[in-house]
Order: structure tokens, then sequence, then C-alpha cells
């Protein structure tokens, strides 16, 4: 697994982005994370050693942009580089999500065609209108590899109609001390959908307040993977 972050910063899109991760470690940081800043390590999938080799080892999956939204439009001026360096690189996988999906067709490279191999785009949604005006669109792109991010999951949500083609689905809690809960009911009917649709489900972290059978638990944040983990219910 490897990390590339070629830009950060971003803005607060949709409902799921209420106590985002980001905005929170930029304010303890004093950094303006409304600023778009392209960063020192924008070509790290093509830097090499002094030998000539690639110093991102290759069979990896490369996170992309977890810092911000590749989609962004700020980056557009940057993104097409991005884009010649994963084609540069087919002995990397490489995943962004995003929650501005509707700008794909402003974003993606000419030679797209069906999509590239060794790319991967996940659509984030965190409740049921999000998923009928994202997914409704995702379903029809010309994408390879798709996943559906439901995170932070804010209520239950349908997601049925818009399954196929998708080969994961994570569903994942809100991390913050006013979070709002995540009910693992609200879990388990995406679980039964990506079962009856056959899809690989994920279930990645709790919420901070996390309901299950009715009553309510605050978690510890160093916690909310290892309790998700407990549940074991990926499949």
């Amino acid at each position: 697994m490897a990390m590339w972050n070629p830009w950060r910063g971003c803005h607060r899109y949709s409902e799921g982005c209420m106590y985002c991760y980001i905005h929170k470690g930029d304010a303890k940081r004093g950094m303006d994370t409304g600023a778009i800043v392209k960063l020192d390590g924008f070509d790290a999938p093509v830097r090499k050693t002094k030998k000539g080799e690639y110093k991102m080892k290759p069979g990896q999956t490369v996170y992309v942009c977890f810092s911000t939204d590749f989609f962004i439009e700020e980056a557009d001026e940057w993104r097409k580089e991005c884009w010649e360096m994963m084609r540069e690189r087919p002995d990397l996988h490489f995943l962004f999500l995003t929650k501005r999906i509707e700008r794909f067709w402003n974003c993606i490279p000419d030679d797209w065609g069906d999509g590239y191999e060794n790319v991967t785009i996940g659509c984030t949604v965190e409740n049921q209108a999000r998923a009928d005006e994202r997914l409704s669109l995702f379903k029809t792109l010309p994408i390879r590899h798709k996943n559906i991010i439901c995170q932070p999951l804010i209520e239950r949500i349908d997601i049925r109609e818009y399954l196929d083609g998708v080969e994961l689905v994570v569903v994942g809690g809100e991390s913050d001390r006013n979070a709002r809960p995540l009910d693992y009911e609200w879990v388990l009917a995406v679980r039964e959908q990506c079962i009856s649709a056959g899809v690989h489900f994920e279930f990645r972290q709790c919420g901070t307040h996390f309901i299950k059978d009715g009553r309510e638990y605050t978690l510890d944040v160093r916690e909310l993977g290892s309790q998700a983990r407990k549940a074991d219910i990926n499949c």
C-alpha cells in the first residue's frame, strides 16, 4: 500500500463533510483547508532512485488524494499530469474517492475509453438523497473498477438499484465527539443488499456514537476500526 497526495485542501461539499477529519486536523495545525495547494510529492509515482528504479515499488495499491478530492475544481490544471503518471505505471493500481462524480466527464483524459485497468474510482455517499443523486450517474459511467463508499453513513439507505458493476461497498460511521450516530441495523441492511447482488461488502469502522440493539455506545476513535472488524461481517 502507498499513499499519493499530489495536492491538498478541500471544501465541505455535502452533509457528510460536517465533521471531516481533514478540516479538524488542519484546524489544529493552523492550516487553511480551503487553500488547494500542489504538494512536493506531486510526482511520487514516477520518481526514481539513482539506479533508475521507481521508488514506489510495483504491485501496490496507491491511495490517491485521501486529503482532498481528485475531481476538485481547483486541481483541473494539474490532473492531466496525474493521469499521465498513472499510464506510466501500469504496475500500480490507483484508487481514489470522490463526492464530485458529476465532474467525471470534465476530468477524465482523452484516452479514457471504458476506463483504465489500473484505476478504481469510489463514489462516496452519506444518505439516501446523495445516493440517488450520485449513484444514478455513477452507474452509467465507463469505469472498469467501481466502489461505493457509504462513509460516514448518517441514515438508512437503499442502494440496490445502483449495485450492478460495483466491486465493493464500504460502510463506516462518523468520527467526532459530536458525530451523528451509526445504527448497526443500517450497516446490516446495506450488507444484505450487497449479498443479494453478489457485491463484496466491508464494514470499515463504527461511529463514535454507535447504536446496536437499540442501545447507544460512545467509542474511542482508536477503537472504531477494531470494533467493526470484531463484527466479522465482511463478505
